[in-house]
C-alpha cells in the first residue's frame, strides 16, 4: 500500500517553500556604498577605491574579509555589464569630461551654498532630490531647474531598496516621480538609490519604465563631515575621464557638510586646471534628462 505524506510535514514543508518565494525579490547580492549613514549593523570599507558597506565581521571571519570585499567592489561592475546603458557608474572614458553629482537635496542649510557657487563658476551639475524633501521646499527644486542643473530621483524618503517588497520600492519611485514632475517639468531620466544599493531585479524594472540607474566611480565620502582638504583627497584618488563624482548637498541630522561647500570652488578650479570639461548626466552619457515627453 503507498504510505501518504505526513500532513504537518507536508504544511511544514509549504510554508518554506513559500517563505523562501516570497524572499526572492531581494535574494541577490547587493551593493552598498558609503552615500549616507550605513544602515543599522554594517561598517565602511573603503579598499581598492570603491566604498562599500558590509556586515560586521566576527576575529575568526577577519580572515576573509578582504577577500570579499574584493567581490563586492565588483558588484557595480558586474551590474553595469549586465545591464549595459541602464546602470551606470561612469562615463566614456576617451573624453575629458567629467559629472558632478549631489545627493540627499533639497536641503536649506546647504543646497543654496551649493547653487550659489556654482552659478559663480557657470557649471551645471545633477541633483539627486529626496522626495519627501522637494514637497517641504519645492522652491528649491525649481531654483535648480531654473539655473540649468539637471534633477534626478532620490527616492521618497531614503530607504534601503534592497530591504524593501516590490509594491515599497514602486510606491518610493512613483511618488517621487509625482513630486518632481510639476518642479522640474519633466519625469526625471535618471535615478540614484540611496547608499548606491540595489538589486539586479530592481534595476531590471526600473529600465522596463524607461529609467537609468546612475551611481558613481569618485566618492568625496562628504558625508563622513570631513575638511575640504580631505574631500579634495578622496576625488582625486579615482578621478578619471568620464568621472562620476559623488557629493551631498543635504545631510541628515548631526551631519556637517561645511567641507563640502568649502572644497566646492577649489574643486571646480582644480577639475578646470587639469583640462576636464564639467557637465551634466545628459551630456556625459548622451540620454535625454527626461523619461517622456516634458510637461512644460
Amino acid at each position: 500500500m503507498l504510505k501518504m505524506p505526513d500532513p504537518k510535514r507536508m504544511l511544514a514543508l509549504l510554508i518554506a517553500w513559500t517563505a523562501i518565494s516570497c524572499s526572492s525579490w531581494g535574494a541577490e547580492t547587493s551593493v552598498y556604498s558609503s552615500a549616507a549613514e550605513p544602515p543599522a549593523g554594517m561598517q565602511i570599507n573603503t579598499e581598492h577605491g570603491t566604498s562599500t558597506i558590509e556586515p560586521s565581521f566576527s576575529s575568526g571571519q577577519k580572515r576573509r574579509k578582504k577577500k570579499q570585499s574584493r567581490r563586492e567592489a565588483m558588484s557595480w561592475v558586474t551590474l553595469q555589464q549586465r545591464f549595459p546603458g541602464s546602470f551606470v557608474i561612469w562615463g566614456p572614458r576617451q573624453y575629458r569630461r567629467v559629472a558632478l553629482t549631489f545627493d540627499d537635496v533639497p536641503d536649506p542649510r546647504y543646497t543654496p551654498k551649493v547653487l550659489e557657487t556654482l552659478a559663480r563658476y557657470k557649471v551645471r551639475a545633477t541633483f539627486f532630490v529626496v522626495g519627501s524633501r522637494a514637497a517641504k521646499y519645492p522652491a528649491m527644486v525649481q531654483r535648480m531647474r531654473r539655473e540649468g542643473h539637471i534633477i534626478g530621483n532620490h527616492s521618497y524618503d531614503h530607504a534601503v531598496f534592497s530591504r524593501i517588497s516590490r509594491y515599497a520600492f514602486e510606491q518610493q519611485i512613483w511618488k517621487t516621480d509625482w513630486i518632481l514632475r510639476p518642479l522640474a517639468g519633466y519625469s526625471p531620466k535618471f535615478i540614484r538609490p540611496p547608499y548606491g544599493e540595489i538589486t539586479p531585479q530592481q534595476v531590471a524594472l526600473l529600465r522596463s519604465w524607461g529609467y537609468i540607474v546612475v551611481n558613481w566611480d569618485v566618492d568625496s565620502v562628504d558625508w563622513k563631515s570631513l575638511d575640504s582638504n580631505s574631500i579634495l583627497i578622496n576625488i582625486k584618488k579615482t578621478l578619471q575621464p568620464g568621472s562620476i563624482i559623488l557629493q551631498h548637498a543635504g545631510g541628515g541630522e548631526g551631519q556637517d557638510l561645511s567641507g563640502t561647500i568649502a572644497a566646492l570652488p577649489r574643486l571646480i578650479r582644480l577639475l578646470h586646471s587639469k583640462g576636464y570639461q564639467i557637465v551634466t548626466l545628459p551630456e556625459l552619457l548622451n540620454r535625454p534628462e527626461a523619461r517622456g515627453r516634458r510637461f512644460r
